[in-house]
């Protein structure tokens, strides 16, 4: 495997300086459009103290805009293809973070559109999820974009559920886009590689002045757009390399996936909608349970910060365990397995005080 240093490339670099600036820039011109752009502090999963902008998503496009002029032809043959089909998913999402009237239905919709755009440009879809009865569904083209709309939808989801705390999601993704990044180089595939590393360096940029100071937030567009990159790179990931098992894109996002599914759990065990809004996400129980505890005299502000750093180690320790078996199915499934525990564990831990699960943790209400 190459060293990482070797493969950051100078359109990565440009693209997180760009991110950087835009996203500077966004700050300190906030006075111009914050009517529109600023996100208030009253809201069932608001942990921040004062109004700030939530249009990050400009800034890491801008990053990649420019990423994408500077980087080699192959490079941007699988980089342009992720930007225009990833369109919608951040139209929707900054039209959300500007008017706050777009509904979660069509948010969820045009990110899952993304991934129809996506096959319609490339030919690309999901054709293999190395689970028996699912793989010869998915030999017609029908249920494999159906199945593309779906996955792209759902990461894209996850990563707006887990954006909650300074550097939460823009961690979570620069874990999940090295690893990528790890195991394109892995197979041989530099470009793919490479354009793994100029997302991951355009979402850098955001994230350093998201984190620690939380001056700028992601926002719906930057999630929904960055949660479709990560779907539309395992695509590409599965397509360019088939000994690569499905398993691994899907361990690599593991965590934000995790948050998804026991969130829509327990919703339904409480008789909720699985679109409310509450503070039971793991992140919200380790800001209340942990970190108060660790730091009780410590800002509002470090406690988030601190909240959304201890929060990574969620997100690589799947990303580890799939970035080493990506081509073994068996590891991967029981590396999914043991996430799942792992995560159950800890969330009985921080709601019952007791180290296993029961049905009473997802009927609890936010306290």
């Amino acid at each position: 495997m190459q060293s990482l240093l070797t493969l950051i490339p100078l359109p990565a670099l440009m693209a997180g300086g760009v991110a950087l600036l835009a996203a500077i820039l966004l700050v300190a011109t906030q006075r111009w459009h914050g009517r529109l752009s600023m996100d208030g502090t009253d809201g069932v999963q608001k942990f921040h103290t004062h109004p700030t902008p939530r249009v990050g998503g400009i800034a890491i496009v801008a990053g990649l805009l420019v990423g994408y002029a500077l980087a080699r032809p192959s490079r941007q043959s699988l980089l342009g293809p992720l930007l225009l089909s990833g369109a919608p998913a951040f139209v929707f999402g900054i039209v959300e973070d500007l008017t706050k009237r777009v509904s979660v239905r069509a948010r969820l919709l045009a990110t899952m559109a993304c991934g129809v755009l996506g096959w319609a440009i490339t030919g690309l879809s999901i054709t293999e999820a190395n689970l028996l009865g699912l793989d010869w569904l998915l030999e017609f083209t029908v249920v494999s974009v159906a199945f593309t709309a779906f996955a792209a939808g759902g990461v894209a989801n996850a990563i707006n559920i887990i954006d909650g705390f300074n550097g939460l999601s823009a961690g979570t993704v620069t874990i999940i886009l090295t690893s990528f990044g790890f195991m394109a180089a892995a197979l041989g595939d530099p470009d793919l590689a490479y354009t793994s590393l100029i997302v991951a360096g355009a979402v850098l940029g955001f994230a350093l002045v998201n984190w620690p100071l939380g001056k700028i937030f992601l926002g719906d567009g930057g999630a929904y757009f960055v949660g479709f990159a990560l779907a539309w790179l395992a695509v590409l990931l599965l397509a360019r390399h088939p000994e690569v098992s499905a398993w691994a894109p899907m361990l690599v996002c593991g965590y934000p996936i995790l948050e998804v599914f026991f969130s829509i759990a327990r919703r339904r065990r409480r008789g909720t909608s699985p679109g409310d809004a509450d503070r039971l996400h793991l992140h919200s129980l380790v800001n209340r349970r942990v970190v108060r505890v660790l730091l009780p005299h410590a800002s509002s502000l470090v406690r988030n910060s601190a909240t959304g750093a201890i929060m990574w180690g969620a997100a690589l320790v799947p990303a580890l365990i799939a970035v080493h078996w990506s081509t073994y199915t068996p590891a991967l499934a029981l590396g999914f397995t043991v996430c799942v525990l792992l995560y159950a564990a800890v969330y009985a831990r921080l709601t019952q005080f007791r180290w296993f699960f029961s049905a009473a943790t997802l009927q609890l209400k936010a306290s």
